[in-house]
């Protein structure tokens, strides 16, 4: 997708590299990630109005380390390195970089020497969050340091004369206070951004952008119900109308009542709605599945073996829409930098090689809180943008080890009562994504004077932006002993209830 401006930026395997995409499109600045290695001639095509390069847990001076290709110095193009990004520029411009004495980890208070364009209008000292075990040990020529702390001399630097900055501190995590400031300042003072990417010019961009792709050819899309298939097929339909069919597949994975709420919601939709009734082939295809990653993959392919069929009985489909976000593509596939691929998605990894469609993903660049702001502009009612995210395989990762009909009634009610009970304390709305795992151990219970060995459920709720970092939720105690409560009394087969208080990272928000 062409945007009028936009920020590259370079990945070198941080943690953090998300968290920057993030807070330059807040700021109303189109960003995005690309592999280190990208090489100069692409990123003069780009044309992009400024460049950051991203941390890393590597160090510049060790053999095969990660280093831009090219020289990107030369281009004249801004540019501001963070942390790892900051040693090479130091690095690949006649400066020293080696392993400090004291690592630096946490907070630090940044000393500023300068308060001109990247600290325009900032304190004389900040709070900011280190994490490196490396320093500069000579800034290379042309450049001076204009920012300092207790352990790190030199924590800033910059070169006036090509614009390019270098800052040994992350100020992408909300650690670093001031932060936004100091992209707001590499965006608009050095990078003379407009600031012009909003929900409104993403409708309207990508809009003609379907438009002139797709022209007079007819497109299936995958509505899961979720908020980001609808949205996808809200803009793919606000495009070319009546050339769009929506496919509603009922997996045999799908919630309590699911399948009958998303028929209710689209059956008068302004595109073709059609319902496929799938639950045996899917569950048939899982039997004695174990592995995440296979259920996944079996998953996808059934999925697009069923948008086959649908598409051969409607004729002259080229095209299938899927709701993939920037998330899924970032977790499923290391194609950004040397970052480690956390799971396959079904609607990114999980594809089979072969199918009969070209894909249209109109989110792929987006964020789920972004996604959102585009369903609003679009006018999409607010229950169906509200709604916590539901994986692509549904319950199938949801359900530790094998899938089966039993274990399937005994997870949909639990994971309704949970949601249920949310709702009734106006919880829902307040966390990002909540949901019940059935786990593959039973333990001992006493019910009625008389032992039971039973299935254990967890509950799973977190807050979060974006879901490229969460925390648990801290639900109140006494609504979590009355979901429990209510989930081992009503629910037959389940003894045991416990709640999943890890914070992704570490873990996952889903559990496979």
């Amino acid at each position: 997708m062409q945007h009028s401006e936009f920020i590259l930026i370079l990945d070198f395997g941080s943690q953090y590299t998300q968290l920057i995409a993030r807070r330059v499109r807040d700021l109303g600045v189109y960003s995005e990630i690309r592999p280190f290695s990208v090489d100069e001639k692409e990123i003069e095509a780009l044309s992009p109005k400024g460049i950051i390069l991203s941390g890393g847990p590597s160090s510049v001076y060790e053999k095969n380390a990660p280093l831009p290709g090219g020289n990107i110095f030369s281009l004249g193009i801004p540019i501001l390195g963070i942390c790892y990004g900051l040693q090479i520029i130091a690095y690949m411009n006649g400066g020293q970089v080696r392993a400090a004495t004291h690592r630096e980890y946490g907070r630090a208070d940044l000393i500023i020497d300068d308060r001109a364009d990247l600290f325009f209008d900032l304190d004389s000292s900040l709070p900011v969050w280190m994490s490196h075990g490396d320093h500069l040990t000579k800034i290379p020529p042309g450049f001076e340091v204009i920012g300092h702390t207790a352990n790190s001399p030199v924590a800033a630097i910059r070169n006036s004369k090509k614009n390019i900055f270098g800052i040994q501190f992350h100020p992408e995590v909300v650690h670093t206070q001031r932060g936004d400031s100091i992209f707001r300042n590499f965006l608009f003072k050095v990078c003379d951004c407009a600031g012009n990417w909003s929900a409104a010019s993403f409708v309207e961009t990508t809009v003609e952008e379907i438009r002139k792709r797709i022209g007079t050819s007819k497109v299936l899309c995958a509505l899961s119900g979720g908020v980001d298939s609808t949205v996808a097929a809200q803009l793919v339909a606000k495009a070319i109308h009546h050339q769009l069919t929506c496919v509603f597949v009922n997996t045999g994975l799908l919630r309590a009542r699911e399948a009958e709420q998303v028929c209710d919601d689209y059956r008068h939709a302004d595109f073709e709605f059609v319902y496929v009734e799938a639950q045996e082939r899917f569950l048939d295809k899982l039997r004695n599945v174990i592995d995440p990653e296979k259920k996944r993959r079996i998953i996808g392919n059934e999925f697009i073996r069923v948008f086959e069929e649908q598409a051969g009985k409607i004729g002259g489909i080229k095209y299938l829409v899927q709701g993939t976000l920037y998330p899924d593509v970032i977790e499923s596939v290391s194609t950004k930098g040397p970052s480690a691929t956390i799971k396959t998605h079904h609607n990114v990894g999980g594809l089979p090689e072969k199918m009969g469609f070209q894909l249209v993903e109109p989110l792929r660049e987006l964020f789920k809180d972004q996604v959102r702001r585009v369903g609003k502009e679009l006018g999409i009612p607010s229950h169906i943008l509200g709604r916590h995210p539901f994986p692509g395989p549904g319950l199938a990762v949801r359900i530790l080890g094998e899938i089966t009909p039993s274990r399937l009634d005994i997870l949909r009610p639990a994971d309704s009562i949970f949601i249920e009970e949310l709702r009734k304390n106006n919880l829902y709305d307040k966390i990002w994504q909540a949901f019940a795992v059935l786990l593959p151990v039973q333990t001992v219970g006493v019910m009625g004077d008389e032992r039971t060995y039973d299935n254990v459920i967890a509950l799973r709720a977190v807050t979060s932006r974006d879901g490229m970092t969460a925390d648990w939720a801290n639900i109140p105690n006494d609504v979590l002993a009355h979901i429990s409560n209510r989930i081992i009394n009503e629910v037959k087969g389940v003894n045991r209830v416990v709640y999943d208080i890890s914070s992704k990272p570490p873990s996952t928000i889903e559990w496979e």
